[in-house]
């Protein structure tokens, strides 16, 4: 799918024991990429196992990239291999339904650290590498979340907001440095992410999704393109057209009805 580099390099996906993330490190792997993948929780091993079909070479990392321990753990790994990073996949995030205040901030800064602050940090290694060497594709996994305030997903929506406005700073900033960012942004889509952020019983949780291998791999191909953004699915295009035109107080009111506790139960 992609251009070809002198000296091949490897792709790091992070999230990648189930969903979106699975279904990026499968595009890398059926493109030829030996991989490292990371996840939080031991399917991650599971992950590489289904993986293995494509006769490439698999490293999987069960670390909590919330923390700088699991960030560093995850380092060392790809430092171990040796060879230059070429496809680095920030996937890795949190969900939270429910009132902010209702919410526990064990939670809430859980979500922060990993969806933020781990986000940061593993791309500032790795992009500091990426830059020196002259080459590499940075894929962050935002979401159209971002353009709207999550009233019942309120630091969800707040993370995705940085995610998205950050990928297209970094792009900016390493113009003609030979190191690609773009910014893939999601609607709902068919994961585990809303059984975890306890959303089931929403109207988003309830309603229809996209397919997680759709969304990757329309992500992979806009990464490979070189392209800003992808944004999948023409209702989430409409969706994100439209919060251009409202008001914030308009869209948090919008957003309450599909994340509302019990929205999705009448």
């Amino acid at each position: 799918m992609g251009q070809m580099y002198p000296d091949r390099g490897i792709a790091v996906i992070t999230g990648a024991s189930t969903g979106i993330g699975f279904e990026l490190a499968r595009c890398a792997a059926a493109d030829g990429y030996d991989l490292v993948i990371a996840a939080d929780e031991p399917e991650i091993h599971d992950a590489a196992d289904l993986l293995g079909e494509y006769g490439v070479s698999i490293r999987a990392v069960e670390a909590d990239l919330s923390t700088p321990e699991g960030i560093a753990r995850l380092v060392d790994v790809i430092s171990d291999d040796g060879r230059p990073v070429e496809l680095l996949m920030a996937n890795a995030g949190r969900g939270l339904g429910h009132g902010f205040l209702d919410q526990s901030f064990d939670d809430i800064r859980r979500v922060v650290e990993t969806n933020v602050m781990g986000t940061l940090d593993l791309v500032h290694r790795v992009g500091r590498q990426m830059r020196e060497q002259g080459f590499g594709r940075i894929l962050f996994t935002g979401s159209i979340a971002g353009y709207m305030p999550g009233a019942f997903q309120a630091v969800y929506n707040g993370t995705k907001a940085f995610v998205d406005s950050f990928a297209y700073a970094l792009r900016e900033e390493l113009t003609d440095t030979g190191v690609h960012v773009t910014v893939l942004m999601p609607g709902p889509t068919e994961t585990e992410f809303f059984e975890r952020a306890n959303l089931m019983d929403t109207e988003m949780g309830q309603g229809e999704k996209d397919d997680a291998g759709y969304v990757a791999h329309a992500g992979y191909r806009a990464l490979m393109a070189g392209e800003a953004d992808i944004v999948t699915g023409w209702s989430n295009k409409l969706q994100t057209a439209m919060a251009g035109f409202m008001s914030p107080e308009t869209l948090a009111r919008r957003h309450r009805k599909l994340a509302e506790p019990g929205s999705g139960l009448s």
